[in-house]
């Protein structure tokens, strides 16, 4: 089974990258807010929690996010894989992640980071917000406060992933069809290579 983590800022293009890579590979894509809202949705004892959460104006716990994605993991025994998109965005949450992917007997694979200067990422969501109607793609403060908290963040968490030699930084300029080469083939050099057996710490699972 194929696990990815894919980072961008915001404009980076990772959503671009996600679509070619979830239908080259036979991946799931796992969202944290689309996993929240469908939760929420069913009615879920999972979606009930977050929403009461949410309702309170709380954040949602990890605990919490990590059964989503467990739910979502048993629920799609078929898949080739998952590619997660915005998560982990702390190292405790990395670490959580672990555990549940050592619990389900996989792990993930590589982190890969898509990087593009700042200017670039402003000029490319005031030009998407013209279509987009959001309202965060079209002030540039907003903008350049998302790209500050998406860089803080990306920070710790590359450095857990580094540690295990799965963190990869790949430049985000440049025409799609060739970012997507470089991606895969990280990927497949990951994948030819021995998965290394779960560290003895992730046996554990929090519950």
């Amino acid at each position: 089974m194929l696990n990815i983590v894919l980072f961008g800022p915001p404009g980076a293009g990772k959503g671009t990258q996600s679509q070619k890579l979830i239908a080259h590979y036979n991946l799931v894509h796992l969202s944290t807010g689309d996993l929240l809202r469908a939760q929420i949705a069913e009615g879920t004892e999972l979606g009930l929690t977050a929403k009461k959460l949410m309702d309170e104006g709380l954040l949602v716990p990890d605990a919490v996010v990590i059964g989503m994605i467990g739910s979502a993991l048993e629920n799609n025994p078929q898949a080739g894989g998952f590619i997660f998109d915005g998560f982990p965005r702390t190292v405790a949450q990395a670490e959580s992640l672990d555990q549940l992917m050592a619990a389900h007997n996989t792990h993930i694979g590589c982190m890969i980071a898509l990087e593009v200067q700042e200017e670039e990422l402003v000029k490319r969501l005031l030009e998407r917000g013209k279509t987009s109607n959001r309202p965060d793609d079209q002030d540039e403060t907003k903008i350049r406060r998302r790209v500050t908290v998406y860089n803080t963040e990306t920070a710790q968490v590359a450095g857990y992933y580094a540690a295990q030699k799965k963190f990869h930084a790949l430049n985000g300029i440049g025409p799609i069809d060739g970012i997507f080469g470089q991606i895969c083939g990280l990927i497949d050099q990951h994948q030819a290579a021995k998965p290394e057996a779960p560290a003895e710490a992730t046996k554990e699972v929090k519950a």
